[in-house]
Order: structure tokens, then sequence, then C-alpha cells
């Protein structure tokens, strides 16, 4: 025992010995370390980037403070990427020999880093690159140490005391500029203090950024504000893609980062006031949402990354629960679940996004719901897509509408369609007009034919197919677009009469809120709604209702409609105006059309929909109406050679939509 005591202390002695001399030689020695470490650093820039690394001065300050001056990253074709004229930092030591760099301290004064695109050429495109010989590998990635690994390593770097003063961040995007100059910057013992100015070519703001900041610990609380008052406005994206956008202010707090086993979590929450979007893709004004707040656990595995369902969304008085997922455990699966708890449906009203939802502006309801939403796609199973959606209400019920006067679908009115932003000519619906045409009225042959085309489960669903939502789903990932939708007649009927055609988050939304009070709250019958349909949609150009459209195609009155002419108006309601693409230039419907027309017909006659005596011919239609005339007109060529809205409808019937409804 005494010698293996005796042993133990000589090797102990030997390590210190040997660690007093590395630290003596290392002292000794440092600033020509210092000097051949910067040099390959200079060698590397010059070989892998293309670009030249340089700095006045660099020396040490004891054994682990370096003060440098000058320092400058320029691109060889290209602006200078950043220019420091002093800066100082420290590093620890002890977390140095085991081979992690970890920043005590940092000051630097007088700096410009600078994002600049001219063109099609970038300051920084060379730091973008991948590395050619970095191989490619086809082991599963372990999420959860990836995230541990980047994340302690980015905190490592962020110094635990911290004084900047002016330096400044500026982009520049071919004109569209962004100057955030940092006046003062200082993280002194966990407190967190800053002026910055900004200013960008259409406006200029002073922010404060508040708040205490650990990165030793793992935890942050900042907050901005916006220094002369007002809302702070967010720049650049206003330029560059035309997003207006501002907030009274933000708050941003971490609570936890911790690694607990295999599993990774991020816990904390933002909030946020006053909220302004502006764009046209999202609604025609500005949209507010007054207050916000996120409670996130963000949760990274081996083979999975996800928002918990412990999380929190509350928009004003509206609280819900998410949940995403993207799991690679064998298939590549994308999840999503959205939990809205027991509500009063006035209190979601009065919380919904001011501008997004302005049709429901001083509708008022009484009861209460609940709310889930479940979606599940497989990646490599694409067609055994999950969406179910459910709403569960207690005594629900709408007793004052908004601006969407729904019940005035009973009654007569005047319709007034809206074609890139341009009203067109009234079309009363009504008695009154002589082309109005009672759902009686009309040949039996043509409910038959749209709702095949356009809503086979018209009669039996409630504003929306759950089947069709699939399909389009798995549709537009599959084409990596927006392909095609699910459009019910319910759909159609809402976004014709009471909203506009612009294609925006704010109408669709509207759009699907304003279907479901309309086909559960009992306002209008089906039949009246098909009957309104029939006579307000668009058959062609500047071609509204059946009434016009029958006599326009055929020059027949509307009952006296043939199974072959009520199919062929069924087919070009998605694009009425292109309907002499259907025809040769004998006035003969082409192959493509007359396809459609067989497997539509076929489709009809399995379903019991036709009967084998009903009259079908097989050589399609024959136009007689001021229609005929059209088929010798095309638009101008542009200078590509094709005009935009003379291109022809495609040729490929999309039959998956049809397919929902199969026996």
């Amino acid at each position: 025992m005494r010698f293996n005591k005796k042993k133990i202390g000589i090797t102990l002695g030997v390590l210190l010995v040997l660690l007093a001399s590395t630290l003596a030689t290392f002292y000794y020695f440092r600033d020509e370390i210092l000097k051949v470490t910067l040099e390959k650093v200079a060698v590397k820039m010059d070989r892998d980037y293309d670009s030249k690394f340089t700095i006045k001065t660099a020396s040490f300050d004891g054994i682990s403070a370096v003060n440098l001056t000058d320092v400058v990253l320029a691109p060889k074709h290209a602006d200078t990427l950043f220019r420091i004229q002093k800066m100082k930092t420290s590093i620890s030591f002890w977390h140095l020999l085991i081979g992690d760099v970890q920043l005590g301290t940092l000051e630097i004064k007088n700096g410009l880093v600078q994002l600049i695109k001219k063109g099609n050429v970038r300051n920084f495109d060379a730091f973008l690159k991948k590395n050619k010989n970095q191989e490619v590998r086809d082991e599963k990635r372990d999420y959860a140490a990836l995230a541990k690994r980047i994340i302690f390593r980015l905190l490592n770097l962020v110094p635990s005391d911290m004084d900047i003063k002016n330096l400044v961040f500026k982009l520049d995007d071919n004109g569209k500029k962004a100057i955030i100059d940092i006046k003062k910057l200082a993280l002194d013992g966990g407190d967190l203090e800053s002026i910055i100015h900004v200013k960008t070519n259409t406006f200029a703001q002073r922010w404060r950024i508040a708040g205490e900041a650990d990165p030793r610990d793992r935890t942050a609380d900042i907050q901005f504000f916006n220094m002369d008052g007002g809302p702070i406005k967010v720049p650049y994206f206003d330029e560059r893609f035309h997003l207006l956008s501002s907030f009274d202010s933000i708050r941003l707090n971490i609570e936890n980062i911790e690694s607990d086993g295999d599993e990774f979590h991020i816990d904390g929450y933002s909030s946020i006031a006053n909220l302004k979007v502006n764009h046209p893709k999202i609604a025609s004004k500005d949209v507010v949402i007054r207050n916000a707040r996120f409670d996130y656990r963000f949760l990274l595995g081996e083979d999975f990354i996800s928002l918990d369902s412990t999380s929190t969304v509350q928009l004003n008085q509206i609280k819900f629960h998410p949940y995403l997922a993207y799991e690679t455990e064998e298939d590549t699966i994308y999840k999503m679940n959205i939990r809205i708890p027991k509500m009063q449906a006035q209190h979601f009203i009065t919380s919904l996004p001011d501008g997004l939802f302005t049709n429901f502006q001083g509708m008022l309801a009484s009861g209460s719901f609940d709310y889930k939403l479940d979606f599940m796609f497989n990646k490599n199973k694409p067609d055994d897509i999950v969406f179910d959606s459910k709403l569960n209400k207690e005594n629900l019920r709408i007793y004052r509408f908004g601006q969407a006067n729904l019940a005035k679908l009973n009654g007569e009115f005047e319709y007034r369609a809206i074609i890139k932003n341009v009203r067109q000519r009234p079309i009363f619906v009504g008695a009154s007009n002589p082309n109005y045409t009672p759902l009686n009225q009309i040949s039996p042959y043509l409910k038959k034919c749209v709702l095949t085309t356009e809503d086979p489960s018209f009669f039996r669903h409630r504003g929306f197919i759950t089947e069709a939502f699939k399909q389009s789903i798995i549709k537009n990932i599959k084409t990596r677009k927006f392909s095609r939708g699910g459009s019910t007649i319910s759909m159609q009927l809402i976004k014709n009469v009471f909203l506009t055609r612009e294609k925006t988050l704010s109408r669709k939304l509207e759009e699907i809120l304003l279907v479901y009070i309309l086909e559960n709250n009992r306002i209008v019958s089906k039949e009246r709604m098909l009957e309104v349909y029939f006579n307000i949609i668009e058959w062609g150009p500047d071609v509204y209702g059946i009434g016009e459209a029958s006599r326009f195609y055929f020059q027949k009155s509307p009952a006296d409609l043939t199974f072959n002419e009520c199919l062929y108006l069924a087919t070009i309601i998605p694009s009425p105006k292109k309907f002499m693409y259907q025809f040769d230039d004998q006035g003969n419907l082409k192959g493509f059309a007359l396809k459609n027309q067989r497997y539509l017909s076929n489709l009809m006659l399995r379903r019991g929909i036709l009967t084998a005596s009903d009259s079908i011919n097989p050589y399609g239609v024959s136009l007689s109406g001021n229609a005929r005339s059209f088929l010798t007109i095309r638009k101008h060529q542009d200078t590509t050679g094709i005009a935009v809205d003379s291109i022809p409808p495609k040729e490929d019937f999309d039959f998956e939509f049809l397919k929902t409804d199969e026996e």
C-alpha cells in the first residue's frame, strides 16, 4: 500500500512538472505561437475562400487575453466582409486544454461587418460553398447530439462579459439597404444593455435591448424597445419582400437548455405586443395581433425533432397547444397536432387578428367549442396520409352576423364579381332578372353533371370533404407546389358572393370559417345554395349564370339543355374563359375533350346517376350561340409569342377528386 501511494505521488509530481513546463513554454513563446496560428488562418482564407485576412498587430496580454488591431477580412474580388479597429478577447485556458474554445471577455471598438450584393455577386459567396472533399455520409443523423454540439459551441463563443462600441452591421442588397449601428452593447455580470441605431432607405429608429443573459448558465431574458416611442419597424423586409412589419415590444426568454440522457431540450417563451403585418399575400390591409405569447419546449432525440405538446400559443384570448414532429426512425414522417381547449365562441371571434377576418367584425355568438386537428404524412407512404379535423360544439349559435350576412342568400340580392380588384357588371339574383333560372327550371342533367365534376357529395357533407383535402395535400406535396385545391360548391359559393378572388391567406381563412357557419347553422338549404350557385358563377367571358350561359353557347333555355351540353358546361367551370381551346378550327371538340366526356359519362353510369336509356352523343356538342365566334379569336401574342391568358387549359382532366366519392 505504501509503495502504491509513493508511486501515485511520483506520477502526480511528474504530471505537475510537465504541466508547469508546458505553461512556462507557452508563456515564453506565446506571441510566436499566436503569430503562427494567425498565419495559418491567413493561408486558409487565401486557399479555400479566395480572401485576404490581415491583422496589423497581435499580442498576448497575460496568459489568456489577446489584443488585436486592424483586423480585416476581404474577398479578393468583392467588398470587404469585416474590419475591426480594436479587439481584445480572453479565452478560458482550462477549456482550451480539453480542446474546447470558450470566450471569457470581449471588447470591440470601431468595427464594420457588411453583407453586399451587387448584381449576382455577393461578398460572402465563398463562405457558403460546400467543401468538394466533404464525404457524403449515409448513416442516420443523431439530432440530439448534433444540436447539443452546435448550441454548446455557439454559447461558448458568447463571452460572459462584453463591451462593444461602434460596431456597424451593413446590408446592401442591390440598393436595398439596412444599417444597424451598435453604439453600445454591454454584458456585465449577466446584465445586458445596449443602444442601437437603425437606418434604412425608408426609416430611421433608435432601439434599446435590455435584460439578462448568462451563456454559461444557458439562460436569457431580453426585451426590445423603441427609444423614440412608437412601434419598432422591421428593416429590409419591406423593400426585399414587400413585407411591412412592426411591433411595440418583444420579449425573448430562454429558461433552460439541457441534455437529458438521449434527449436534448430547449425551454422558454417569447411574447410580442401589437404585431402589425402587411403583405399582399396575407391580406389587403394591415393585420394586427394585439398580444401574443409562445411558451415552447423543443425536444430533440436520436431520430426526431419536435415541438412538444406541452407548448402553448396564445393569440389574445385564443389558446392552443401545437405539436410538430419530424421523425426518421424507420420512415420519414411529418406530424402535426393542434388542440384548442374548450372556450367561449365570442371570445374566439373577438380574439381574431384585426384585418385578417374583416367579415367577422360585429359578429355575435353564444355557446362554446373545442377543436382538434391530427395530421401525419409518411414520405415513404404518401397515400397513408392522416387528416382528422374535429370541432365539438356546445350550444353554439350565431345570433348576429358581421359584414358577411349569410342569410341574404335566402332572398333577392345584387351580385357583382370582383376580378383582379375590378368590380364586374351587376347581376341581380331574383325574378326581375330575365336570365335568372329557378332550380326546377334547369335541366336535371346539369345538376347531375356539375355535382359529379365539382362536388359529388354536396348534399351529404357539411361544407368540407375530408377525403378531398387528403388528396389535395398528397398531390400538392408530390408536385411540390399548390397544384390543386379541394373546394366544395359551398366554398365556391361563399368565395363568389361574400369574398373576393384574391389569393390571400385572409380570404382562404375567412372562406373556411364562413362555410362552416353557413353549413352548420341551417341558415340556407342545400337546394337554395345550388340554385344561387348556378345563377352567379362565371361560365365564359362576361357570361354569368346558367340563363346567360345556355343562350351564349347553345341558344337554348336551361331547361332544354341535353346531357352532352350539360356535361360540357360542367367541364368548363374551372376555366370558363378558355372554353374555346377545347375545340378545333371546325368547331368540333378535340380528342382530349371527348376523352374527358367519355370518362365522366362512364363514371356517372357506374354510380347510377345515368341509365342506359339516357341520350349520350359520342361526338360531344356543337356550339350555336355567340360562343362560336370566339373559336377564331386569339389574344395578341406577347414578346414570348404566347399571350398570358390565352394559354389553353391542361388536356389531362384531374379525375382524383371524382374518385374520392367512388363506391
